[in-house]
């Protein structure tokens, strides 16, 4: 805690500590991609059912001082979408655990960062991830049913001038969808300078078409890559869920330090990381999930609303964390799908 009080680690049944918590702050989407939610038709959260701004700090605060969270991404649906986002910014970055300040990052598709960078830097945010699957035109509007790929490509180059460091580029890899772009997207990170995730396509879209065959895994990945930039095994980042890689000629800059030298993929399926797992995640309601692929959650939102003090509330995360599954099971034919898409749970 501040002052140099040391915390309390919240610890799973199998040993993990939980280090990294990622929110939702919206249900809400200006995009409609198709591995995430349909066309028409989404339901969206009466706003008095939205965790405020107030709420979302109080749960991560104890996460943070009481149990040395040192990480907390924002998520959604889309985060920019909500109205005033450099206030919760400002709250949540003023946080401390006992080592220090935390690390607070955002995942966004990137379509309003040409407005937004500045604000959000200014106002505490670190880093960013953005959602960039396809660099076609009219493969990206399939892909996401808008036509916003400027805006993106836009927004990237706006959150590097705002100073984010890093900027990363997540593509989630479909086949017969984009997994002809590999390399494209791989070149792109070269000339922008920027490091691109290749992700793994998960069975968490909203129509419930995901198949096994529709996976491109790592090692193709790789192979793919390889073939045309020699790519290299960088040492792993604790618990960190990708893989990263290094192109052996340094990227387009020749510095094996840089974020365009650098690729990551997370296997989520064909290499599951649930071994080194310490991420828990909280929903835009106020949902807390021990994992993305959980099917049970805990409502904390209900229980703070009704005047339970934060160590009832915490109480009620270590019981959660102590339902904490060992894997997914993706794999494995007891898999059970989650009922809620990727943009109801919170990417």
């Amino acid at each position: 805690m501040p002052g140099g009080r040391a915390h309390q680690d919240l610890v799973d049944p199998f040993g993990r500590v939980i280090k990294d918590l990622r929110i939702s702050i919206t249900d809400r989407c200006n995009f409609r991609c198709t591995y995430c939610m349909p066309e028409e038709g989404m339901q969206w959260l009466p706003r008095s059912e939205v965790m405020s701004f107030e709420e979302i700090e109080r749960i991560a605060r104890i996460f943070v001082e009481r149990y040395g969270v040192r990480g907390i991404r924002l998520t959604g649906g889309e985060p920019t979408v909500r109205a005033h986002l450099p206030v919760l910014i400002r709250k949540l970055a003023q946080l401390e655990h006992s080592g220090g300040s935390i690390d607070l990052a955002m995942t966004t598709n990137g379509a309003t960062m040409r407005l937004a960078a500045d604000g959000l830097r200014q106002a505490g945010l670190q880093r960013v991830n953005i959602s960039l699957d396809t660099l076609d035109r009219e493969k990206f509007h399939r892909m996401t049913r808008r036509d916003q790929l400027d805006n993106v490509l836009e927004g990237v180059a706006a959150a590097q001038a705002a100073g984010f460091d890093p900027v990363k580029i997540n593509a989630v890899i479909e086949r017969g969808v984009n997994d002809d772009e590999i390399v494209a997207l791989a070149d792109f990170g070269r000339r922008q300078n920027v490091e691109v995730r290749f992700i793994e396509f998960m069975p968490l879209d909203a129509e419930g078409q995901w198949m096994k065959d529709k996976v491109v895994g790592q090692d193709e990945i790789v192979a793919v890559l390889s073939a045309v930039h020699p790519i290299e095994v960088m040492p792993a980042r604790g618990a960190a869920p990708a893989d990263r890689f290094r192109y052996l000629d340094g990227g387009l800059h020749g510095d094996h330090d840089a974020p365009g030298a650098k690729i990551g993929i997370i296997p989520t399926v064909t290499k599951p990381f649930c071994g080194d797992c310490d991420r828990v995640r909280l929903t835009s309601e106020g949902e807390f999930r021990t994992c993305l692929f959980a099917t049970r959650e805990f409502d904390l939102l209900s229980a703070l609303r009704s005047g339970e003090t934060d160590d009832q509330i915490a109480a009620r995360i270590e019981r959660a964390v102590a339902t904490k599954w060992a894997g997914h099971q993706i794999n494995q034919v007891t898999f059970t799908r989650p009922s809620k898409s990727m943009s109801q749970i919170g990417g």
